[in-house]
């Protein structure tokens, strides 16, 4: 096998974030995978690269040789890809899902002043398609985690990465009653109570139609029980908000999905949403990388402050919050 740039990010990703399963997050790979790849990568190069023990990997000789040759590899081929596309003028196109706040667009832009960014609204399937097929440079793509006792998405055979992925933030599913509703009340309801709490409240609900992303969290949170007033099977957030408003019935959502005139209740014990940025090879420079992940996450803060409940609730969760840290004031000594 000859070493390609994949590999050496590869190597180097490791390396950076100190053990395997560390650096299977950040490159959005199965474990057993990228244990895979990388005992081909230490074939080819005729070694073991890394020590590995119960605390992570440190680098052997021969890794200690390689990792900064490696590493700035990585470096000079992100240079060479910011600079063709800076001399190339195209626009740096990056797909959402469900809907794409302008104001999003024009954080992004303040914070690439030299690049031109493009937005794109889709599904989460055809953004991810897209992004593999270079139509874009990266998507947001939203996903319901497998739960830890599942099977993973990935068949763990050792292909190659297609896509690199870092995690935005994980975002809690809650219950969207009507703004004045009485269940606005509550602190936090429980997911094993919600069908009985909307039944005995007279709240109609409006579920995610069968093909949507989202129908797996409400599967989850509602676990067997099916609502027994449905009114209405939507194929977005937006579209289920709306009918929360003006039609006075209950919803499951994520905090980022709600609208004005509509009320969130935590559900504990409920389910999470990943939101993930996703990117094709070296479509996008490793320093343009670090910033779009950093606007995206310092955005999604300053939404969450616009909502003083669900700002609240961060602070007060900051460990379900771990990508937002840097973002988050410091908590007051008691």
């Amino acid at each position: 096998m000859e070493l390609e740039l994949r590999h050496a990010r590869i190597v180097v990703t490791i390396n950076t974030t100190g053990s395997i399963s560390a650096g299977a997050q950040e490159l959005g790979l199965p474990q057993p995978s990228l244990t895979a790849q990388l005992r081909r990568i230490e074939r080819a190069v005729g070694g073991d690269l890394f020590v590995r023990s119960r605390s992570g990997v440190t680098p052997t000789e021969l890794g200690a040789r390689l990792v900064p040759r490696l590493a700035d590899l990585v470096r000079r081929a992100d240079e060479v890809m910011a600079e063709a596309l800076a001399a190339s003028g195209g626009p740096l196109r990056l797909g959402c899902t469900e809907w794409t706040p302008p104001a999003l667009r024009g954080a992004l832009q303040a914070a690439l002043p030299d690049i031109t960014v493009q937005t794109q609204t889709l599904n989460p399937a055809a953004a991810v398609e897209a992004v593999q097929r270079g139509a874009l440079a990266a998507a947001l793509v939203p996903r319901v985690p497998e739960p830890a006792d599942g099977a993973p998405s990935d068949d763990g055979s050792g292909s190659e990465p297609a896509l690199g992925r870092a995690l935005i933030v994980r975002e809690p599913v809650w219950l969207a009653v009507p703004h004045d509703h009485p269940l606005t009340a509550r602190a936090s309801v429980g997911a094993d109570e919600l069908t009985e709490l909307a039944d005995r409240a007279g709240l109609a609900w409006v579920r995610s139609s069968q093909d949507h992303w989202f129908r797996t969290a409400e599967r989850r949170v509602l676990g067997g029980a099916v609502p027994g007033r449905v009114l209405h099977h939507v194929n977005s957030h937006q579209e289920a908000m709306n009918w929360v408003r003006d039609m006075e019935v209950a919803a499951l959502t994520t905090p980022s999905g709600a609208l004005p005139g509509v009320a969130l209740v935590p559900v504990t014990g409920g389910e999470q949403v990943e939101l993930a940025l996703l990117w094709r090879g070296n479509a996008v420079s490793r320093e343009t990388l670090h910033i779009l992940v950093d606007t995206v996450r310092a955005y999604y803060c300053d939404y969450a402050r616009s909502r003083p409940a669900y700002w609240s609730w961060i602070q007060d969760h900051r460990g379900e919050f771990r990508e937002l840290a840097r973002h988050l004031p410091q908590p007051v000594d008691a």
